[in-house]
């Protein structure tokens, strides 16, 4: 190393370079410190696989400053030879270093208005020095720029510290105000704008004095570091509470779903589920069941999630109500529409039913806005529609009922729009005709291996589930009359 030196500087003697040496040697460790620091909680961010401000900027601005205390130390600059490339990003690293800071403040909830202003303000003026650095070079006019930036926001930071610590003290801000976070980051932020604040000016007036601003940033980084370990894991907390709800939410939904269809002597009935989400806003029921009846709904609450199945729960209560009216369609999506009118905060409601009888050998359809329903007779699929206005957005929607004869072979098939809206990666729908040559090609299969059959093929079909997904399949074993 002494002989790469000599090489270097031939007047440097050891001891000048043990001198230099001892006099940055905690700067050195400090740099390092917070390096490793800043990659440490890059690594960890990395290993939780989800996206957090707060550990990337934490570890962003832990990385930047300790690179920067490295980059400034006499050692370094003499281990290497001169270099425009080096010097200037010495230079703009002190222009850098400060904007995740902000970032930081801003993801942690800690700027006001005022504040993200004021911040975004900084961020764009020492962001134009970096690049004004990097391509130009060092400017005693840049720097100049710098400390009066950095001076001022010092002094704004510690009279506001003043300030709120007075206001405290006297009663005057209470004690819910001023959150616990913030007041553990404005003391660790308070000590290093104080020692921060005298290097800057003791700079400028070459008073012969070791730099304190690194000692001080261990205060306030320890102080970042504990806001971010906190917010982190309490958000995990809450995180886990939501996922426990979520599951409480998704086993109470699917049991106001109906168990399998009775063993019927005249109707086979499967029904697949598939929701996009935890809890979803597609429903169906089974109205009547028995040898001679079969009364199938299908219901789709617009949005997703949490919202639209506790929709879905109003509309099991509102199809139950009307439950009376089984056997007539349209009174019975009348009195559903009466009963959700009002009650559903400007979400509607699609939704299909179906009455089967096997005495009169007919069924009875209609619907409120829904896709159609299709019919699998003889080989060929042909589609049943009768719709009506949605449920729950018009108090005077009136709805009609369309029959059809049954005969022995048929096969019915309810679904949700997210069925036929299923979309592949080059945006195309699965549409219509494809679940109706699906039928087809499921023709053989039970009501519940034709169910099975027809979801996998949307799943092959489409990148991404981006709705809930629910099918009815319902057979005709029986002999109209």
């Amino acid at each position: 190393m002494y002989a790469f030196l000599y090489a270097t500087d031939p007047q440097l003697t050891a001891s000048e370079v043990l001198r230099v040496f001892h006099h940055d040697e905690p700067y050195l460790f400090l740099g390092i410190a917070f390096t490793t620091t800043g990659l440490l909680a890059a690594a960890f961010a990395l290993l939780r696989r989800k996206i957090d401000p707060l550990l990337i900027y934490f570890a962003l601005f832990a990385f930047l400053y300790g690179q920067r205390l490295v980059m400034q130390i006499g050692l370094l600059q003499l281990l290497i030879p001169h270099s425009e490339l080096f010097t200037r990003l010495r230079v703009a690293s002190n222009y850098v270093v400060p904007i995740p800071a902000f970032l930081f403040f801003d993801a942690a909830g800690l700027l006001h208005r005022g504040g993200k202003m004021i911040g975004y303000v900084v961020g764009v003026i020492l962001g134009t020095l970096t690049v004004l650095t990097l391509a130009f070079g060092p400017s005693n006019v840049y720097e100049l720029i710098n400390r009066t930036v950095v001076l001022a926001v010092l002094v704004v930071l510690v009279v506001q510290h003043v300030l709120v610590v007075l206001a405290e003290k006297t009663g005057r801000v209470g004690a819910s105000s001023v959150t616990r976070d913030f007041t553990i980051v404005r003391r660790g932020l308070f000590i290093f704008a104080g020692l921060a604040f005298w290097d800057n000016l003791s700079g400028p007036l070459h008073l012969p004095l070791h730099r304190v601003e690194p000692f001080g940033f261990v205060a306030f980084l320890g102080a970042l570091g504990y806001v971010a370990a906190r917010q982190t894991l309490e958000r995990d907390q809450q995180l886990g509470e939501i996922q426990k709800e979520l599951e409480v939410a998704r086993r109470i939904q699917l049991s106001i779903l109906p168990a399998e269809f009775p063993v019927s002597r005249n109707f086979r009935v499967a029904a697949r589920y598939v929701p996009m989400t935890s809890v979803a806003g597609d429903f169906y029921d089974f109205l009547t069941a028995s040898d001679t009846q079969a009364g199938l709904l299908i219901a789709d609450v617009s949005g997703h999630g949490v919202p639209a199945a506790l929709i879905a729960s109003m509309v099991k209560l509102a199809a139950t109500s009307q439950r009376v009216h089984a056997a007539d369609p349209a009174l019975l999506l009348s009195g559903m529409n009466a009963a959700l009118c009002g009650n559903t905060q400007n979400q509607f409601v699609t939704a299909a039913y179906v009455h089967l009888d096997s005495e009169a050998g007919e069924l009875r359809y209609s619907a409120a806005g829904h896709p159609p329903m299709l019919l699998l007779r003889n080989q060929k699929t042909s589609r049943i529609e009768e719709n009506g206005l949605m449920l729950a957005a018009f108090d005077f929607a009136a709805y009609t009922n369309t029959a059809q004869p049954l005969s022995r072979g048929d096969r019915l098939l309810l679904y949700t729009d997210g069925i036929v809206e299923a979309a592949n990666a080059a945006g195309d729908f699965f549409g219509t005709e494809a679940l109706m040559a699906e039928m087809q090609k499921t023709a053989r299969l039970s009501p519940g291996e034709a169910a099975d059959a027809i979801v996998a093929s949307i799943r092959r079909w489409s990148a991404t589930q981006d709705d809930d997904w629910t099918v009815l399949v319902c057979d005709y074993a029986g002999d109209a009359r």
